[in-house]
Order: C-alpha cells, then structure tokens, then sequence
C-alpha cells in the first residue's frame, strides 16, 4: 500500500513540481499543468498519461490502474488505487505523467 504521505513525497521529488489544491483534492503541476491529483479520502491518484501510456499500464490490472469512468478518462485522466498498486508501476506511471507536462509537444 502506498501512503498519502509517500504519493506525496514522490510527485514532489520531480524537478519543478508544486503543490496545491484542486477542489476537493491536492494536485501536483510542473509548468503550472497538472500531471497529478491526490484524492487522501479514497486512497487513489489520478495521472495524466498519454493514450496509450494508459492503455499499457491499465493492461497490467484495470482493478488497479483505470481509466477515470467519464469524460475525462476519454481524456487520459487515469486512476491510480493506491491501495494495491505496486511502488514501481507506480514511479513509472508517475514518471510518464511528469514528462507528459514537462516534454515540449513536437510540432
């Protein structure tokens, strides 16, 4: 299981990343984009990954890593449980998000 306190530690151990708040959840930006939320009352993380960043890491477990069940996981928006998700498939998946916000798109 992986803490708030530990989610929290590792999204702030990226280069230039702050956090605030997010409605009812805590968010961590780079380049003032959010790459992640943390939800403390449900134990979950949402990231922001690529489409098919998020096809691959919801292949490893959809009861641990799924899309968000609306509009937003059409959007990438990916659930993270971290109840159960293990600590390496999650600094990978952490890691693709902060380079999501941070890599400049190719034109």
């Amino acid at each position: 299981m992986i803490t708030a306190q530990s989610f929290r530690a590792l999204a702030l151990s990226f280069s230039g990343t702050i956090e605030q708040p997010h409605f009812e959840r805590t968010s961590f930006r780079a380049n003032k984009k959010i790459f992640a939320t943390l939800d403390v009352k449900n134990n979950l993380a949402c990231l922001m990954l690529y489409e098919i960043q998020q096809n691959v890491f919801c292949a490893f477990n959809t009861t641990v890593i799924y899309p968000v069940p609306n509009k937003w996981g059409k959007q990438e928006a990916t659930y993270v449980d971290l109840k159960s998700v293990r600590k390496n498939i999650l600094k990978v998946s952490l890691t693709q998000a902060y380079n999501k916000t941070t890599t400049k798109k190719k034109k």
